[in-house]
C-alpha cells in the first residue's frame, strides 16, 4: 500500500478506509496499470466467450485500460462475437479547467472515431462494429456534452453513473456507504438520464455501494427497475464486476431484477482484450440470471443526442 500513497493526495482516502471490494472497484479509475495488470491475469481462462453481442468495451483512450484497438477487435473475433461495439469514457467538457484521468480527452476523440471506423471497414466481413461512448448523466454538465458531440457519428451510448455529481468532486457511486440520499441521488439519475432517450441501456445499475437499511436499498432498487422496465431499457449484468468479485453483480439487487421482469443484457466491459476469452465467468453469470429476461442482441436506434 505504501507504493499506491505515491499515486497522490487525490487517492489518499483509499488508505485504510477501502475494503478490498471496494478497492476492487476502483481500481477502473486509477492510474496503476501494473497492480491492474496483476488482477486481470486471473480473468482469462483461453476459451470463447460463446457471446453474439458485446456492448460494453474501452480503450486505452480511457487512460485505464491496456491494448490496441485492433487486438480488441481480433480477439472479440476469435471468441465468436458477432457484434462488438465500443462504449469508451465519453469526454466531458468541464466548466472548470479540470482535467480526468480516467477518461479520454475531447481531444482523442477524432483519433477515436477514426480507428474504429478504419477497423469496422477492415474487418465487416467477420464481426459488426458500433462505436459509442459509456457516460454518466450530470445535468449540469449535459448541454456541453451535447453540443461536443453532434458533430460525431455516435452509433449510441450506454448509462454508466460513475458518479454522483461531476468528476471533478470524485463522490464516486461505488464507494461504500450507509448515506440514504446517496442512493437515492444514484437512483434519480439513473431514471432521469433514461428518461431523457440518450442511452442504450444501464451499465452495472448496482455499481451504488450502500450498506445501510435493507428496507431502504430494497426500496429504491425497486423504484429503479420498475422504471427502467416501464421505460424497456435493459440491465446490464456485468462480467467484468462478477469476474474480479466488485462490489456487483449484487445479488439482492438481481433478485428484484428477477421479480420486475427486467429485460437482461450481459457487458463484458472489456479493458484489456483477452477478456473476450472468459467463458467461465459467462457460464457463471448464465448461471446466476436463469429464469431472467436475458437478451442478446439490442437494437441500435434508441440513442439521441440534442
Amino acid at each position: 500500500m505504501l507504493e499506491i500513497e505515491q499515486l497522490g493526495e487525490k487517492f489518499d482516502f483509499l488508505i485504510g478506509v477501502c475494503d478490498s471490494r471496494t478497492w476492487l472497484s476502483m481500481c477502473d479509475f486509477l492510474p496503476i496499470g501494473r497492480y491492474k495488470k496483476n488482477i486481470f491475469k486471473k480473468i482469462r481462462s483461453g476459451k470463447e466467450l460463446t457471446m453474439k453481442a458485446n456492448y460494453h468495451t474501452h480503450t486505452t483512450r480511457c487512460q485505464h485500460a491496456f491494448g490496441e484497438d485492433r487486438e480488441y477487435v481480433e480477439e472479440a473475433i476469435r471468441a465468436g462475437l458477432r457484434i462488438l461495439g465500443f462504449s469508451d469514457h465519453c469526454p466531458w467538457i468541464y466548466k472548470s479547467d479540470y482535467v480526468s484521468n480516467i477518461r479520454m480527452t475531447p481531444q482523442e476523440t477524432d483519433g477515436y472515431f477514426s480507428s474504429l471506423e478504419k477497423l469496422r471497414r477492415e474487418y465487416e466481413k467477420d464481426i459488426d462494429i458500433f462505436i459509442g461512448f459509456e457516460s454518466e448523466y450530470l445535468p449540469e454538465l449535459m448541454e456541453e456534452q451535447d453540443a461536443f458531440l453532434k458533430d460525431y457519428p455516435v452509433d449510441y451510448m450506454i448509462l454508466g453513473q460513475h458518479f454522483l455529481d461531476s468528476e471533478s468532486d470524485f463522490n464516486y457511486s461505488g464507494r461504500m456507504a450507509d448515506d440514504e440520499d446517496r442512493l437515492i441521488r444514484y437512483v434519480d439519475l439513473c431514471i432521469e438520464g433514461a428518461r431523457s432517450g440518450r442511452y442504450l441501456y444501464l451499465a452495472h445499475p448496482d455499481l451504488i455501494y450502500y450498506t445501510g437499511s435493507d428496507k431502504i436499498y430494497q426500496r429504491e432498487m425497486k423504484r429503479l427497475c420498475e422504471a427502467m422496465k416501464q421505460m424497456n431499457i435493459p440491465l446490464e449484468y456485468n462480467l467484468l464486476g462478477l469476474a474480479i468479485h466488485r462490489n456487483y453483480p449484487e445479488e439482492r439487487f438481481w433478485q428484484i431484477v428477477r421479480n420486475t421482469g427486467n429485460s437482461v443484457i450481459f457487458g463484458v466491459d472489456a479493458h484489456r482484450p483477452e477478456q473476450f476469452a472468459d467463458r467461465q465467468t459467462l457460464e457463471l453469470a448464465k448461471k446466476q440470471c436463469e429464469g431472467m429476461n436475458v437478451v442478446e442482441q439490442l437494437t441500435l436506434d434508441r440513442c439521441k443526442t440534442e
